[in-house]
């Protein structure tokens, strides 16, 4: 069997450890689908009285097999580990994925990663998952090498959206690529959301009466809806405030640079250097160029108007995604 330096035996699991209840994907947006099946993970580990263990990978296995085909991702690492932590699950293992883990077989992969390192004794899978070298372990294959080497395999069927559609990563993708960021939240399950840190900015906004935040870049690879100006629900250290977010350039002052800046609402201090969570409430309208910086404080002004209507109808109790 083949064998990659990064694995070894020590999984981290504590010595006493000698069983687990196991679930592997890369979970991309932990969105409804995934959420089902670290539910039903928790629950089947607590009847059974042993962890839980949810395997994951970084980077992203397309990023090593085929990285021409390789998605732009709806959660970066840590943003994907905030989410998993509200889970309940008892331990997330991350696997870096590399090109020798990438040629193990589903066989070996049950064997050398699941059943030696993380002591499986059941494993949970979506309907369409596989691994294993060109995703061969599939449902059909796992139920066979469960029922040879003694481990249950229970298979999860697709959770749909309002439409009959199957949740799934992919059409996520496509709804934030596209701007519909409604159809995004309903099959995740929450707002789709970016984190980053508050960097020193050109204090511009101040000026024409909106201070703003701004953001540093994201991660190259983490997926941006459409350029434009968004109401938004930040999440920060004194917790979330209301607000509107720039997404692209300021043609206005000449700035072709992509940038984020954030106007909070109603609240003040200096929140340089913080982590910040921008949730994606509304898109209000396109960027563009304005004759004057006049001009522009005159529109942010309709542009605030927008963005607290569109939160009052997210803190609504019938609005799923509040």
């Amino acid at each position: 069997m083949p064998r990659d330096p990064y694995l070894t035996d020590e999984s981290g699991l504590p010595p006493h450890v000698n069983g687990t209840v196991i679930t592997v994907g890369t979970f991309d947006g932990v969105h409804r689908g995934h959420r089902d099946v670290v539910e039903r993970l928790v629950k089947r580990a607590r009847v059974l009285k042993i962890p839980s263990v949810l395997v994951t990978f970084e980077p992203h296995p397309l990023e090593i097999v085929n990285p021409a085909a390789a998605p732009l991702l709806l959660t970066t690492h840590d943003e994907k580990q905030e989410v998993l932590a509200e889970t309940g699950i008892d331990y997330m293992a991350v696997i870096p994925f590399t090109a020798e883990l990438a040629s193990y077989s589903a066989e070996d992969f049950v064997e050398l990663v699941l059943r030696r390192c993380f002591r499986l004794r059941e494993l949970l899978i979506g309907y369409d998952h596989g691994f294993g070298k060109q995703r061969a372990g599939n449902v059909d294959v796992l139920k066979v090498l469960g029922e040879r080497d003694r481990f249950r395999v229970e298979v999860v069927a697709p959770v749909s959206t309002g439409d009959g559609h199957s949740v799934s990563s992919t059409s996520i993708r496509r709804a934030v690529a596209g701007g519909d960021l409604a159809k995004a939240a309903e099959s995740l399950g929450r707002l789709y959301s970016l984190s980053g840190q508050v960097i020193e900015g050109s204090k511009r906004g101040r000026t024409i009466g909106f201070p703003t935040l701004n953001l540093g870049a994201p991660p190259q690879r983490k997926l941006l809806p459409p350029e434009g100006v968004y109401a938004v629900r930040v999440q920060t250290p004194n917790g979330p405030v209301g607000g509107m977010m720039n997404l692209g350039p300021r043609p206005t002052f000449g700035d072709l640079a992509t940038s984020l800046e954030v106007h909070l609402f109603d609240t003040d201090g200096d929140l340089y250097g913080a982590q910040v969570r921008v949730d994606f409430v509304a898109r209000l309208r396109e960027t563009r160029k304005f004759a004057s910086a006049e001009q522009l404080s005159k529109q942010l002004a309709h542009d605030e108007r927008d963005a607290r209507s569109a939160l009052t109808l997210l803190s609504s109790p019938h609005n799923l995604n509040g």
